[in-house]
């Protein structure tokens, strides 16, 4: 049984159709210690679809904290004592600054990230404003943002000033979302991520990894992405921030990270599968593998509240591994 499942989803990954959700479940169960086999298949596909490039994106904490939502996984929330710096949105001369740091260390997309459920303060859209107007001028990557769930209007106002694409992950599956978050409900995620579509952005959307879900709930969010047909999909793993109720959570091991990278290549075949924050502390020694369990992409430099690993090290890795950041 295990030697057909991993025929079919290398021959459907290969025709970029991807494994089924009931296929998927098969995959899953195989056991860790032939991840390598499975390994062999998703860096097959990815290798079809994705070639030796590899997406490098960046990131700048905009507006921290006093976030108003209670997801037990961030320690932005105002619901949690976790003791990071809050701070309202930065001036656009920091923020273009932060892009040019970046693209120094081999970034190609550079998003802009807040905190809390939208955008709302017509002061916050004035300087994002300011801010892409500036990029497009002294900045050759890609502008992205992360700013909630935002109106139409609103989404069509910064595409309007350069925006290329947005970001909004959906966390989580549909049915194990109640356990993460209670103050807004699953659909206006899912309704952000089609307004994004059908405004014209390029979408990522994902989840994080480790918040006790299940195989089934990692499944049933690559078959919604899949669904909703979105261009790249942010893979988080988590790193229990102290003061949030997933604390002492652990529950993630090396070769998990791997067999759901592997699984979400092997569902979407031909998307951007990018691996961002907790690689470090969750993958260990292994992150090289990453690619090899299908991912074509990683964030680089420091994340929202966590620090990151030195660029240098990571382009080092890829030099390594003979994989060539993209748009070099």
């Amino acid at each position: 049984m295990t030697t057909e499942i991993l025929k079919t989803a290398l021959e459907k990954g290969l025709k970029g159709v991807g494994l089924s959700a009931t296929e998927a479940i098969e995959l899953t169960s195989i056991p860790d210690d032939q991840i390598y086999v499975i390994l062999s298949i998703s860096e097959q596909v990815r290798r079809r679809h994705k070639g030796v490039e590899v997406n490098l994106c960046a990131i700048v904490n905009a507006k921290s904290g006093l976030c108003k939502e209670d997801c037990a996984f961030c320690s932005q929330s105002v619901k949690y004592s976790t003791g990071i710096n809050e701070y309202p949105m930065k001036p656009a001369s920091t923020l273009v600054e932060a892009a040019r740091e970046a693209e120094g260390y081999g970034a190609r997309e550079f998003s802009i990230v807040t905190s809390g459920t939208k955008i709302e303060k017509d002061k916050d859209v004035s300087i994002l404003i300011d801010t892409l107007s500036a990029m497009k001028g002294s900045v050759g990557m890609e502008r992205c943002a992360s700013l909630g769930i935002l109106a139409r209007e609103t989404l069509k106002k910064l595409k309007d000033s350069g925006l290329e694409s947005y970001h909004h992950n959906l966390e989580t599956s549909r049915s194990f979302f109640p356990n993460i978050c209670t103050t807004h409900g699953y659909d206006e995620d899912v309704e952000a991520v089609k307004a994004a579509k059908e405004t014209g952005f390029f979408v990522c959307s994902g989840g994080i990894f480790g918040l006790g879900e299940t195989w089934k709930d990692r499944i049933e969010l690559a078959s919604t992405l899949k669904e909703l047909d979105v261009d790249s999909i942010p893979v988080n793993f988590l790193n229990p921030r102290p003061g949030t109720p997933l604390e002492k959570s652990h529950n993630l091991t090396p070769f998990e990270c791997l067999k759901i990278i592997a699984l979400f290549r092997l569902m979407l075949p031909a998307k951007d599968i990018v691996v961002c924050g907790g690689r470090q502390v969750n993958l260990r020694d292994l992150q090289p593998l990453i690619f090899a369990a299908g991912a074509n992409g990683m964030m680089v430099g420091n994340y929202l509240t966590t620090p990151g690993r030195d660029p240098k090290d990571d382009l080092k890795m890829l030099d390594d591994l003979g994989l060539i950041p993209r748009g070099h």
